[in-house]
């Protein structure tokens, strides 16, 4: 993810292409006797026409067409979600929240143009500026992450800076007409095991708006901003106060200087440069007793650049004092008429500690850890990769960027809302479309209501075409942590439908009514027939993923980033006549739950059974994807294993001219045929497994876990890794500079889909349910052990894990689907 999520946008398929699919798909009849015509009928067709024929009849549209402007035309069904579900006066409760995901602390309020409130902070230093604001991989940081977080009204933190322990904690409290008022506690402490501690810090609380409102402050004296008054059309009237800084115990008052800055920026994702741009280091720090030191102190900011119209006013409050130190910054709104008291020193802490306890209390009736004999240090572990990702939720407001294959450049889609959880704080810090799914099968568990509402905000998002954007960088703020060149989104470019598996468990938890179903289903429906109408294979009952890439000079082998495993290898030579495995095994998945979720709606759901019946057949998986020459599962298309990359040979210059670097190119040694894609065993291999699609009799079964436990194929003592190390392809760069990504590195959502399944097989009789359960416990094991050690070790979870030693690589914090290390805990499938 790390650097393929970054890459172009996939090419997409020809529009003469798709409708040759789908006539295809159509057309022809399934080669097995049982049901052949009802299937070819109820199900190929169903699947293409079936929600054309509906969107049109229950929204009264004469044709529904999808012309070049259905792409960033908004669907026609009425909203999942209700207008202004979001507000204050809908969801008092969310309206404040740590929605900022690239801070390392910070707050907003659910709404399009939200004011933002944030920390950041400054070591002293004559010489050079370091400051922290945005996650930035870069920084250093030994550790950061939130440790406790209900998702709701109360927070902890636990940032590690180089000989610096910041502790960020805020509590929430209802109130008013505006979301009520919250209060922040910031505590530094030295740290003296890692790194030369710093004498004092500066730490800077800024509040901004986003185009509209006014913030007014009141210096109280010299340099020290005591507060600000604000208002916004979301908010009404509201105060900040900022406490002067004590001690620890929060008994003693301490010496501090003051700065303080009001200025005007482009927009919020120009904060940090104008507090940098403002920095002198004229500024001396002189407590009594002690030398003088200079450090550096917001001044004077000369304004954005010429020719650009500021919209965000911003008030920063610089406090610079010794550590340790706590510091609190109180938000008070003007709505709360009864306000029983201040949320501040005492009282804040007893708020502290009473959403603290009340969190440790739900997280084990939630997960039941400790009743599993976990240990102490394994809870905390587990507690943290939840809050993280809890705590990591975004609310993004914008709009995308949609090239599509009909029009020449690239148009915005409509502005509208997001509100998600991210894959990591530093690295992606925005909505993935496939990793939401996984994100939501842990976070269903502690809230389903949060998962509901996050679900309809996806859907909302979708097109007149029934097209989700894969990527969702909405707002300026998500937009600057992206390369200008990958902020497009491709609108012939799908993802793994992740979404039907958070639907399953919501089903399986009675954690969605029929209220909310209904008016999820029209789009669902949507999105069902995009994937049927827009990636259909070659045959019926097959699937393929537009999008590959089509330069076959450069690389070893295309990827194919739109199946979320970018370089897991596949036909080495893309083609119309490709059959993917795991896009077939999600389709059934999909399937499955559409035929559910109409039958609880009352309505028309036998085309769904018929196609869910198609694609769970064993029989007619294996015409289809078994390939016996290799013993396993693969996809089908025009392939050859016969490549390797190889400097080309370049003609010496003209003289005078510099010699030019000669490229790594593509080299075939032998022709590509149309066959089962051999040299790919791994995860792809296991769809028909993970997705629990095989029956527990297959023979097939068998060989899947034979695969999964031979050291010579997947199994390492930390995980299954992503491709066997007898394929050719196994940790082989992909382009001179492009490394290994999904060839070979163990990744906790693949695995916890195998740790499912597992369980799965392990309950059902049959053959392997002995084997299934042996490997269950051992899978479960070395997985669980090993993030635990890795976190123990580095602070992190990461984004993926190497398959030799065992250690975190890739981005980090990533706490969006490797949290799902929790549910193996709490054996939660």
């Amino acid at each position: 993810m790390a650097r393929e999520r970054r890459r172009r946008g996939p090419e997409g398929s020809r529009p003469h292409e798709r409708g040759a699919a789908v006539a295809a798909a159509a057309g022809r009849k399934s080669p097995r006797a049982r049901g052949a015509a009802g299937w070819a009928r109820g199900a190929a067709v169903a699947a293409v026409g079936l929600a054309c024929g509906l969107l049109a009849a229950r929204w009264g549209l004469s044709s529904f067409s999808f012309s070049s402007s259905g792409a960033t035309r908004p669907h026609p069904a009425a909203r999942a979600l209700p207008a202004n579900s979001s507000s204050a006066a809908a969801a008092p409760g969310l309206f404040w929240g740590s929605y900022r995901p690239h801070v390392y602390f910070g707050m907003k309020t659910r709404s399009p143009r939200a004011p933002v409130a944030g920390l950041m902070w400054l070591r002293p230093s004559e010489a050079e500026v370091r400051l922290r604001h945005t996650c930035e991989q870069s920084d250093g940081l030994a550790r950061y992450g939130w440790l406790l977080h209900d998702g709701l009204r109360f927070g902890a933190q636990e940032i590690r800076d180089a000989g610096l322990s910041l502790q960020t904690e805020f509590v929430k409290r209802p109130g008013g007409r505006h979301g009520g008022d919250w209060s922040w506690r910031v505590t530094a402490r030295p740290e003296r095991m890692a790194g030369t501690p710093p004498a004092f810090i500066s730490l800077l609380f800024y509040v901004a708006t986003d185009g509209q409102g006014t913030l007014q402050p009141l210096v109280a004296e010299k340099n020290r901003m005591a507060s600000l008054t604000g208002i916004t059309e979301e908010l009404g009237d509201f105060t900040i106060t900022f406490q002067q800084p004590t001690n620890e115990a929060g008994t003693t008052p301490l010496y501090a200087s003051y700065n303080y800055l009001q200025a005007k920026a482009e927009g919020l994702h120009r904060l940090s440069d104008v507090v940098k741009a403002s920095l002198s280091p004229r500024f001396v720090y002189a407590p009594p007793g002690a030398p003088k030191r200079r450090y550096f102190g917001v001044d004077t900011y000369r304004g954005p650049p010429e020719g650009t119209e500021p919209r965000s006013q911003l008030l920063v409050h610089q406090v610079t004092v010794a550590v340790p130190c706590r510091l609190e910054v109180l938000f008070e709104s003007g709505s709360v008429a009864d306000r029983a008291g201040r949320l501040a020193g005492e009282v804040l802490a007893q708020e502290l500690a009473r959403h603290r306890g009340a969190f440790e209390e739900r997280f084990e009736r939630t997960f039941g850890l400790a009743r599993k004999g976990f240990s102490t240090q394994e809870q905390d572990f587990a507690k943290a990769a939840f809050s993280n990702m809890l705590g990591g939720m975004g609310y993004f407001y914008g709009h995308s960027l949609v090239q599509s294959p009909q029009s020449d450049r690239p148009q915005p889609s409509p502005e509208g809302p997001l509100f998600t959880a991210v894959p990591s704080r530093s690295f992606f810090p925005r909505g993935f479309l496939w990793d939401e799914g996984f994100h939501q099968l842990l976070l269903s568990r502690w809230d389903p209501a949060l998962t509901r509402e996050v679900l309809a905000h996806w859907f909302d998002l979708m097109n007149a075409e029934g097209w989700i954007p894969r990527e969702q960088i909405l707002g300026d703020e998500a937009r600057s942590k992206v390369p200008a060149e990958f902020v497009v989104q491709h609108s012939s470019a799908g993802n793994p439908p992740t979404f039907f598996l958070v639907l399953q468990q919501l089903l399986a938890q009675g954690a969605a009514d029929v209220p909310y179903l209904r008016r999820l289903y029209p789009r669902l429906q949507s999105w069902y027939d995009w994937y049927n109408r827009t990636q259909a294979g070659p045959v019926p009952y097959t699937f393929r993923w537009r999008g590959r890439d089509q330069d076959t000079q450069l690389f070893l082998n295309p990827k194919t980033l739109t199946s979320g495993l970018d370089d897991y290898p596949r036909a080495s030579h893309p083609s119309p006549d490709e059959r993917h495995l795991d896009l077939r095994c999600w389709m059934a998945l999909a399937s499955r739950v559409m035929a559910k979720v109409a039958g609880q709606l009352g309505e028309p759901a036998g085309d769904y059974r018929h196609m869910a019946e198609a694609l769970a057949d064993n029989q007619l998986l294996e015409q289809h994807h078994w390939a016996g020459a290799l013993g396993t599962f693969a996809d089908y298309g025009n392939h050859t294993q016969a490549v390797l990359l190889e400097r080309e040979i370049l003609q010496p210059p003209p003289p005078g001219q510099p010699l030019p670097t000669p490229r790594l190119l593509r080299v075939v040694r032998k022709p590509p045929r149309l066959q089962f894609v051999g040299g790919a065993l791994g995860y792809v291999s296991l769809f028909p497994l993970l997705l629990q699609l095989l029956q527990p009799e297959s023979p097939r079964l068998g060989a899947l876990l034979a695969s999964m436990r031979s050291e010579k194929q997947l199994w390492t003592p930390f995980g299954l890794r992503s491709l066997a190390r007898s394929s050719l392809l196994y940790l082989k760069h992909n382009t001179e500079h492009d490394p290994p990504y999904w060839r070979g590195p163990i990744w906790v959502n693949i695995n916890y889909l195998a740790v499912r399944a597992l369980h799965h097989y392990s309950r059902r009789e049959g053959p392997f349910q002995e084997a299934a359960a042996a490997l269950y416990q051992e899978l479960r094991a070395s997985l669980i052990g090993n993030v635990f050690r890795q976190y123990q070790e580095s602070g992190y979870l990461w984004e993926q894990y190497h398959d030799g030693t065992g250690k975190g690589q890739g981005c980090h914090p990533f706490t969006g689907w490797s949290a799902l290390v929790l549910l193996m805990m709490a054996e939660e499938y």
